[in-house]
């Protein structure tokens, strides 16, 4: 596939087809690879993406408790006073 380079204000820019954005799943930014010989560009993934809904779904279910516990019996605070 080719491609036109253009002028966006005083630099040049590629445009991508709403078609190629959406296949691939580009938003707002890309993450630029820079290869012997070559540029790839790569959607940039946002890892915790879902992860609200899914811990809202795990309190629903009483799934979100602690398995250990935050302080331990034999823990003492006295040294860091």
């Amino acid at each position: 596939m080719e491609a036109q380079i253009i002028k966006i204000g005083n630099s040049k820019g590629l445009r991508l087809s709403k078609t190629i954005l959406e296949k691939y799943n580009i938003k707002d930014q890309v993450e630029l690879i820079l290869e012997e010989e070559q540029i790839i560009l790569k959607p940039i993934a946002k890892p915790r993406e879902g992860w609200e809904a899914a811990f809202k779904e795990m309190h629903a279910a009483g799934d979100d408790s602690l398995l250990i516990d935050e302080v331990f019996e034999d823990e003492s605070f006295e040294e860091w006073n």
